[in-house]
């Protein structure tokens, strides 16, 4: 009905709003101007009539006040009386000009100059009482302004007064007249106005009414499709989270097999260089030290035969006697036992740290034993001697242990001399780095010192404490110290995988603990804590394996 209804107009929905708005435009437009000038006219004659009317009233209360003054004046002979009457006559020439302002065609006639020429009387003849009075003619003064002249000057005055009062209302009345006349005619206009506007703004509202149910019709079939894309972003969402997950689980599976490849490849490296080396010096050291022996005792043999020879036939020989005498023949005697014997002492020497890089090592020990913790620590201690002695402009680092009273642990030996070597050797790069900085700041008195602590606590956990006095981490950095591939070494001094690989050692595989502690400025204290008896699960499945 409504399409069909435009169809008949041949109008289009927003050719029909825009007619329906400039008609409302065109019609409505004059009306408020004209509603407006009626108000303004109406608020003019408003105003102008109550300041009329009161202007009127003060002249004449203006008038019988100057009147009564100067009779006053003349029946008492008093000067208050004329200065009365002088301010009242100011007051009221200016209520006069105002009157004029307001309605200058009565006080331009023929009538208001009969009035002002009354008036001029008036004040002449009062002016000639005051004079009268300041000659102590009161009675003449009196005369004066009871005379017939003056009242006949007053009924004149008093009668223009009134008269132009009444034009003045009359031409109040004639304006609020066509005041009322122009209202009637804005008001029919208005009423025609609307009976146009009606029709038209009811078109706008059915087509309005149309709009929106078709706006509606299209926000609900909007809101349908947004809620199916909306379930579809929302299951394609979970399922990339879900990848992403699968993502990083499998990056982080990755990072920890390449962790463990790098661990043991590492450790294969290095135990088969320490084991090398171990071989490579224990053999030639076993045949030095199992012949020591020999010539020990074949030396004191000759020894002994030397000092037989010389108590009994030195003297016989000249020869013998200037030889023995070049040579020395005592000293040799007292100092060749004390070379072999130092020989003896060094070869020893030498076993020890052939045993310790064994140690160290562990090629021989990949299972997890029962050891002694002190033991590792030393041996990677003399592993790194050669980066704690003092040389060039580097002073030494000492080294305070503070070892407990610890039971036998078990462990795997290799990773756990793994972790040592990481631990001291990143305290070591720690001071040395702060020595760089003391030299730049020409610091001299200053030392170094790493603090090794054990004990053995609750009867079941030991406790390994790795302290230095370097500069110490910042908060920021401590998040991810084990973090793997992390450090703030430069390029090609750190791979980022020692500390990594540490946690890995003692979470991981002893199932313990291992923290840092540190502040800039106050050092650094590595706390490792892992249990004297290991439970694993191959222990366990291989208990399991045989109860089956």
């Amino acid at each position: 009905m409504k399409t069909s209804l435009f169809r008949k107009l041949k109008l289009v929905p927003s050719q029909l709003v825009t007619v329906t708005v400039l008609l409302t435009f065109l019609l409505f437009i004059p009306q408020i101007w004209l509603n407006l000038q009626a108000y303004y006219d109406f608020h003019k004659i408003t105003k102008n009539e109550f300041r009329l009317q009161k202007l009127s009233d003060k002249i004449i209360y203006f008038d019988e006040v100057l009147t009564m003054s100067a009779r006053m004046n003349a029946a008492t002979g008093n000067l208050m009386w004329e200065q009365r009457y002088r301010k009242f006559e100011s007051q009221l020439d200016i209520a006069i000009q105002e009157s004029i302002k307001l309605a200058p065609k009565e006080y331009r006639n023929e009538d208001a100059k009969k009035i002002d020429i009354a008036n001029q009387e008036l004040i002449k003849m009062e002016s000639q009482s005051f004079d009268l009075v300041k000659k102590n003619q009161k009675q003449a003064a009196q005369l004066l302004l009871s005379s017939r002249e003056y009242e006949i000057q007053k009924q004149i005055y008093a009668d223009g007064v009134a008269k132009r009062n009444y034009n003045i209302s009359f031409q109040l009345q004639q304006q609020v007249t066509e005041y009322q006349q122009r209202i009637f005619w804005a008001i029919l206009g208005s009423i025609v106005s609307l009976m146009l506007l009606i029709p038209a703004w009811f078109l706008v509202l059915n087509l309005l009414q149309e709009y929106l149910k078709a706006k509606k019709n299209a926000q609900v079939a909007l809101e349908e499709t947004n809620y199916m894309l909306e379930n579809q972003v929302t299951m394609r969402t979970e399922i990339l989270n879900q990848k992403n997950i699968q993502l990083q689980q499998t990056l982080q599976e990755l990072q920890h097999t390449q962790v463990q490849l790098i661990q043991t490849e590492k450790m294969s490296s290095l135990g088969q260089l320490v084991a090398g080396i171990a071989h490579e010096i224990n053999n030639p050291v076993n045949f030095v030290y199992g012949n020591l022996m020999h010539v020990r005792e074949y030396t004191q043999q000759l020894l002994s035969l030397i000092n037989l020879y010389q108590q009994q036939y030195s003297n016989y020989n000249s020869e013998i006697t200037i030889l023995m005498s070049e040579m020395d023949l005592d000293f040799i005697l007292d100092d060749l036992p004390k070379l072999l014997s130092s020989m003896a002492v060094g070869t020893e020497r030498i076993r020890e740290i052939v045993l310790i890089l064994r140690n160290f090592s562990r090629l021989d020990e990949a299972d997890m034993k029962s050891v002694d913790i002190h033991e590792g620590i030393n041996s990677t201690l003399l592993i790194l001697q050669h980066r704690l002695k003092e040389k060039d402009e580097q002073q030494e680092i000492t080294i305070i242990k503070k070892y407990g009273d610890l039971p036998l642990v078990e462990c795997y030996p290799g990773g756990l001399n793994q972790v040592f070597m990481n631990i001291i050797s990143n305290a070591i790069d720690a001071l040395r780095e702060q020595e760089i900085d003391y030299l730049k700041q020409e610091i001299k008195q200053y030392h170094n010192y790493i603090t090794i602590h054990t004990q053995f606590q609750n009867k079941d956990r030991v406790i390994i404490s790795v302290k230095d006095n370097g500069s110490g981490i910042n908060e920021e950095i401590k998040p991810r110290l084990f973090d793997p591939f992390f450090t703030t070494k430069p390029v090609g001094q750190g791979t980022g995988l020692g500390l990594s690989i540490s946690y890995q050692i003692i979470v991981e595989k002893h199932k313990g603990k291992i923290n840092c502690i540190s502040a800039p400025g106050k050092g650094t204290e590595f706390l490792i804590e892992i249990p004297v008896k290991q439970i694993n699960e191959a222990r366990l499945d291989s208990k399991c394996s045989e109860y089956l």
